[in-house]
C-alpha cells in the first residue's frame, strides 16, 4: 500500500455556500453579528473537536489462549463476526508461494469433513448469512454476518470450518486456475508492475514481504500442504475472535466459552517477523512498450508503527503528500503540470518497516521532468521546515477525518483486534488524537531529516524508453529489470510479452 498518500479529502464547498455558512454561524451568536459577513473562507470560526470516546469492546482470554472481544450494538438486528489467525504468506515456503492464497480460498469454498462447501453456500443462503475466509501476509482470516437470530446456525458453520475444514480437492484446483489468470495479467496493468516492483526493490527481490505466486510455486502446493497448514496455524493461542452486533453479551460469551473453551491449547505460532534489508539505490526501468505514460516510484526502507516518530510522520505525510493539499500535489501536479496522479511518505508496518515511497503516474514525454520535480519536493521536504499553516492544516485533516475511520463500533472492535495482535497497548486508538495534537514544526523537520534518505532511494520507471524527454542515464546507471513470467500453468514456455 502507498504510505499515506491517499487520505480522502473532505468535499470542497461552494464560495457562496461558504459565505452562507459563515453568516449563519454569525447569527448563531448575537443580534448585531449578523452584519459581520465574512469576507474570507478564513474568517469562519472553527468550533472544537468534540471529545473522542469510542466504545472499548470487552476483551476474554480462555484458559486455552484464544482471545475474544464483544462488543454490544443494538441499533440493527445483525451480528458480524472477525477470526483473525497468526501466521500468513510471508510465513510459507519460497517453493510454495501463493499457499496461503490458496489456502484463503479454499478453506471455505472446500467445505468441512461433514458439508461441501456448495452445501454451507445452501445453509447461509437461507438465512441471508455470509461467511468468508482469506488469506494474508502475516495472518489469515474468518469472517462472517447474519441476522441476530440466526447466529446460532452461523456460529455452528464458524466451529466447523475452524476445526474441520476438508480442502477439498475440486475447489482446490479451481483456486489454482484463479491465481493462474491473475499471474497471467499481472504486467496488464503499468501501476501493478510498478507497485509489484518497487516492493521488490524497497524490500530485496527473495524478502517475504515482496516475492510473488509463479505458475510453478502455485502448482506445487496440494491439499495436504492445506491441511498441514491449517493444523499449524489454528490454535487457539494464535486465535483472536471478535464479535460485534445485537446479541446479549453474557449469552455469547456462555457460548464461545461452551463451543471452544476445550479446544486444545496446542503451540503457538512464534512472533518474530521475517527481518528487512537495506534498500539497494539505483535507477531501475521496466520497459512496456504498449503505453503513452511513465508510472515512477522512489522507494527506501521506512518505519514500524511503534516508533515514538510514528505521529510526526503522520502529520509530515499528510503535508508532504495528504491529498489535494500536499505539497507533491501542489507543486507537481497543479503548479508544474507533470502528473496524473502524485503521492507519497514514510510508511510505517505494525512489526517490520514499511516503505518510504514517492510515486506519481505522467505522460512519458515529461518523464525526466516528473523525476525532477519529485527530487526537488525530496529535497525541499527535508530542507524547508512547515510553516505555521500547513502544519495547523495537516493536522486539521488527520483529526477531522479520524472520527470518520471509526465511527462505528465495529470498527473500533476491528482496531483493537488488531492492537492485540501486534501486542500493541490496547489504548492505541485513543492515544493517536492526543499525540497528534502535540506534534510541532520542529518535530515535522526532525522526522524528515532522519526517516527521508534521497541518497537511499531506489527509482523505478515503468514505461516507454524512446519516448522520455531525456534518458533514464541522466540520474545514474540503469538497470533494467526482466518481469517476464516464466513458464505457465501446463510448463510450457510463456507466449512472448508475458
Amino acid at each position: 500500500m502507498r504510505a499515506a498518500s491517499r487520505r480522502r479529502e473532505g468535499r470542497v464547498r461552494a464560495p457562496g455556500a461558504l459565505l452562507a455558512v459563515a453568516t449563519g454561524l454569525a447569527l448563531l451568536g448575537s443580534a448585531p453579528a449578523a452584519t459581520a459577513q465574512a469576507t474570507d473562507w478564513k474568517q469562519i470560526p472553527k468550533p472544537p473537536l468534540r471529545p473522542f470516546e469510542p466504545q472499548q469492546p470487552r476483551r476474554l482470554a480462555l484458559p486455552n489462549g484464544l482471545v475474544v472481544f464483544l462488543q454490544e450494538d443494538h441499533e440493527l438486528p445483525l451480528v458480524a463476526g472477525y477470526v483473525r489467525v497468526r501466521g500468513g504468506s510471508r510465513d510459507e515456503p519460497s517453493a510454495k508461494v501463493g499457499l496461503v492464497g490458496l489456502y484463503g480460498l479454499v478453506w471455505r469454498t472446500g467445505g468441512t469433513t461433514t458439508r461441501t462447501g456448495d452445501e454451507l453456500d445452501d445453509v447461509l443462503e437461507q438465512r441471508a448469512a455470509k461467511v468468508e475466509t482469506s488469506g494474508g501476509q502475516d495472518a489469515t482470516f474468518l469472517s462472517w454476518n447474519c441476522l441476530k437470530e440466526d447466529l446460532p446456525d452461523v456460529l455452528g458453520v464458524v466451529d466447523e470450518l475452524l476445526r474441520k475444514p476438508a480442502f477439498r480437492e475440486d475447489k482446490l484446483e479451481i483456486a489454482k486456475q484463479r491465481l493462474f489468470t491473475v499471474i497471467s495479467r499481472r504486467n496488464d496493468d503499468p501501476d501493478a508492475i510498478v507497485e509489484r516492483e518497487a516492493r521488490k526493490l524497497g524490500y530485496g527481490a527473495d524478502s517475504p514481504y515482496s516475492r510473488h505466486s509463479e505458475y510453478a510455486t502455485v502448482a506445487a502446493v496440494t491439499r495436504q500442504d492445506l491441511l498441514d497448514w491449517h493444523a499449524r496455524s489454528l490454535q487457539p493461542g494464535n486465535v483472536i475472535l471478535g464479535v460485534a452486533g445485537d446479541f446479549d453479551g453474557k449469552a455469547l460469551e456462555a457460548e464461545l466459552r461452551r463451543r471452544f473453551g476445550g479446544w486444545p491449547r496446542g503451540t503457538p505460532a512464534p512472533r518474530t517477523p521475517p527481518p528487512v534489508a537495506e534498500t539497494r539505490p539505483g535507477v531501475y526501468f521496466v520497459a512496456k512498450e504498449d503505453v503513452n505514460q511513465s508510472n515512477i516510484a522512489m522507494v527506501h526502507l521506512g518505519i514500524t508503527r511503534d516508533n515514538p516518530d510514528f505521529y510526526a510522520v503522520e502529520v509530515m505525510n499528510q503535508m508532504f503528500g495528504g491529498g489535494f493539499s500536499g505539497r507533491l500535489f501542489t507543486n507537481v501536479r497543479s503548479r508544474k503540470g507533470l502528473a496524473y496522479s502524485v503521492g507519497g511518505g514514510v510508511g510505517a508496518e505494525m512489526d517490520h518497516p514499511g516503505l518510504f515511497e514517492v510515486w506519481t503516474a505522467t505522460k512519458s514525454g515529461s518523464t525526466a521532468a516528473a523525476i525532477e520535480a519529485l527530487y526537488e519536493e525530496i529535497d525541499a521536504l527535508i530542507k524547508t521546515p512547515p510553516s505555521a499553516e500547513e502544519l495547523a492544516s495537516a493536522k486539521d485533516k488527520i483529526l477531522n477525518s479520524f472520527v470518520f475511520n471509526f465511527d462505528s463500533k465495529e470498527k473500533v472492535l476491528l482496531e483493537q483486534m488488531v492492537y492485540e495482535f501486534y501486542g500493541y497497548p490496547l489504548d492505541s486508538l485513543a492515544r493517536y488524537r492526543r499525540e497528534i495534537e502535540k506534534v510541532t514544526a520542529q518535530d515535522v523537520e526532525r522526522v524528515a531529516r532522519r526517516y527521508v534518505h534521497k541518497d537511499r532511494v531506489a527509482l523505478l520507471v515503468v514505461g516507454k524508453a524512446d519516448e522520455f524527454d531525456r534518458p533514464l542515464s541522466a540520474f545514474g546507471p540503469v538497470v533494467t529489470l526482466d518481469v517476464a513470467i516464466p513458464g505457465s500453468p501446463s510448463g510450457a514456455a510463456a507466449s512472448p510479452g508475458e
